[in-house]
């Protein structure tokens, strides 16, 4: 068996361990493409299967599949699942078997293949090393293969000398999980204990989980978090949780560290604009429901982040928050506050919310003023132009591309910590779930793994914790005791209308003068009457509505889309069925704006409306926001290419 030293090596790894918040984004950089063709053969060996009465089988591991053929009884001709894409991989594991008698070894892949019908569904491959005479000379071929499968998922470099061993492999990434309970018409929990957390321990990422009571209660257990001690926070719910949580690392004093901690969102809520984003970056088709989150769920495995721009938003109050989605004015804001009472129907509420929308069409009067970017994005104009005022300087963006409350109370881990007995116990918390171990040594053995007559499988050790790196039992991430922020936040009380929750700290807006004061040169404005105005910085306004198809992460706009007035019902139902698409912008709609700014001032004239930043509702008045490129960090996996989706 033979192994082939790539042409260059990757220094990018999951679970590396940087010294400081800026050291971890720049190790969890993605990374760079492999030199290698997707079909040059790195490993190469004969396998039984379990059982072991089954066929034999030759694996071929390229930088982009591992390639299964039957060799006995009867070599196939066309193999059928003779093709596992590593992008549908979450991990894998070795085995032994239970029975003495056995000296074979076991190397088991979980994969999440899409059905006919396109959804995907969790399948377990289990392969049989038993080429050699002794148990410790199979385990160390079975080893062999899944550090180097595991290495591709991780994006971690192969050594040329042919010497795969796990002490390749850095310790477990150590991830807080946040789930919101409610979310996702109260499945969410369901959904996070039967699909997140098997997949996240068949990839061999430990976690703490912690289940949120409230609201801002995200938002408080931040500030108190050792960050250090954790490689990423990801919120297992909508939009909103994620806003708790960025909101609360900005308000910490160290918040400069803080904000650079790396978070990620598996959708599990009624919004899910972000993760649709991330979907579409990590090369996945649009999708919805559990096929979100399982795609969501499978890049999280694969590691890798992406500067994430934040825009900090000034209130009329002067007090300020930062958005990593939208501001949104008329149509948009009324139908996601409006359909708050549809919320058990899921992300169908939208759907709702917009059929009554269009029923009571409103139209308010404002004023909006942009700082153009001075680069434009790069992309091609649509083939229909917008028209435009000669004072609306815009840019057309391009067609969508092919596609005092103790802080922990609900707490679930895979870790052995120190955590407080009440949290497991709390009244009317969830069951609590069973331990899962690392490397796919879950309750499931014997489901993938029985066989009638067969001595069953139990896990291996396989990937142990290189010499030196901290126990877990070391780690102090929550505790009842003082945190690292004081106790009290200095918020002003919640308004009626004021819901969201204001930050303190944060970058200072440079570009922005004071909220009344006039405008520096170089602005637009604009003044009228609008059906809606949106402001946005990633490409998805939900899981399926692509609002900015060219928008990413990190361009450092805002993207400002405004419908006036004097559209139809009609005319704005379509504008909506193409945003599904991307394609609105193609439509030649003369009511359509857009405009790609670093800075923007929005001057309702109109004496009620409704505003809302992430999806929240705040207070009723003027607003001014300005992008601060890159400042927070987002886990978005490998980004895609052409031909990871079968």
């Amino acid at each position: 068996m033979k192994t082939q030293r790539p042409e260059q090596e990757l220094t990018w790894s999951w679970g590396h361990r940087p010294r400081s918040a800026l050291d971890r984004v720049k190790a969890m950089a993605p990374p760079p493409p492999l030199p290698l063709t997707p079909s040059t053969p790195l490993l190469h060996g004969e396998f039984g299967s379990y059982p072991a009465r089954g066929p034999r089988f030759a694996l071929t591991l390229t930088p982009q599949a591992l390639h299964i053929q039957r060799l006995r009884p009867k070599p196939e001709a066309r193999p059928r699942g003779g093709l596992v894409l590593l992008a549908e991989v979450s991990g894998c594991c070795t085995l032994r078997s239970r029975s003495p008698s056995d000296s074979a070894a076991y190397f088991c892949i979980y994969t999440y293949p899409r059905g006919r019908r396109g959804g995907r569904r969790r399948a377990a491959r289990t392969f049989r090393a038993d080429g050699a005479a002794t148990y410790e000379e199979n385990r160390a071929e079975a080893q062999r293969w899944a550090t180097a499968l595991t290495c591709l998922l991780r994006g971690l470099p192969l050594p040329g000398d042919g010497e795969i061993t796990p002490d390749l492999l850095p310790r477990p990434p150590r991830l807080l999980l946040l789930v919101n309970p409610f979310g996702g018409r109260g499945l969410a929990w369901q959904w996070c204990k039967n699909h997140v957390l098997p997949m996240i321990s068949e990839a061999g990422l430990s976690f703490n989980l912690i289940q949120t009571e409230r609201h801002n209660h995200a938002r408080e257990l931040v500030q108190g978090l050792s960050l250090s001690e954790w490689d990423g926070i990801v919120t297992v719910s909508g939009d909103g949780l994620l806003y708790e949580v960025l909101n609360g690392l900005l308000e910490r004093p160290d918040w400069e560290e803080a904000v650079k901690t790396p978070v990620g969102i598996l959708p599990c809520g009624s919004g899910n604009a972000l993760a649709g984003a991330v979907n579409q970056h990590g090369g996945f088709e649009p999708a919805l429901g559990i096929d979100l989150l399982l795609n969501c769920s499978l890049l999280l495995c694969r590691g890798g982040s992406h500067p994430l721009d934040l825009l900090s938003v000034t209130l009329a109050s002067g007090s300020r928050c930062f958005s990593f989605l939208s501001v949104a004015w008329g149509f948009v804001s009324d139908v996601d506050i409006q359909s708050e009472r549809f919320r058990a129907l899921g992300s169908a509420r939208f759907t709702l919310g917009t059929v009554l929308g269009l029923a009571t069409l409103h139209t308010y009067r404002g004023r909006l003023s942009y700082l153009p970017a001075t680069v434009e994005p790069a992309s091609p104009a649509p083939a229909h132009g917008l028209p435009r005022a000669k004072s609306e300087l815009t840019l057309a963006p391009g067609p969508a591309p092919p596609v005092a409350h103790s802080p922990l109370h609900r707490s679930v881990s895979d870790l052995p910590l120190p955590l407080p007995q009440p949290a497991l116990t709390s009244p009317g918390s969830p069951e609590p779930l069973p331990i899962l171990s690392l490397n796919g040594g879950g309750p499931e053995l014997a489901g993938d793994w029985g066989g009638a007559g067969d001595a069953p499988l139990s896990p291996d050790p396989l990937l142990p914790s290189p010499p030196g790196s901290p126990k877990a039992a070391q780690l102090s991430p929550i505790t009842e005791g003082a945190s690292e922020m004081p106790a009290s936040s200095g918020l002003p009380p919640p308004t009626p209308d004021a819901r969201v929750a204001i930050s303190a700290g944060g970058p200072p807006d440079h570009l922005l003068p004071p909220l009344g004061a006039p405008l520096p040169p170089g602005w637009v404005t604009m003044e009228g009457d609008f059906v809606l105005i949106l402001a946005i910085s990633p490409s998805h306004l939900g899981a399926d509505l692509v609002a900015a198809p060219h928008a990413r992460f990190d361009d450092g706009l805002v993207h400002l889309c405004w419908v006036r007035g004097g559209i139809s019902r009609a005319a704005l139902l379509r504008l909506f069925l193409a945003m599904e698409r991307g394609s609105h912008f193609s439509l030649g709609c003369p009511q359509l704006g857009y405009a790609a700014a670093r800075a923007f001032r929005l001057e309702p004239l109109t004496p009620r409306g409704v505003l809302t930043v992430d999806g929240e509702q705040v207070e009723y008045g003027p607003l001014q926001a300005q992008v601060h490129p890159g400042l927070g960090t987002l886990l978005t996996g490998p980004s895609g290419c052409p031909g990871r989706e079968p």
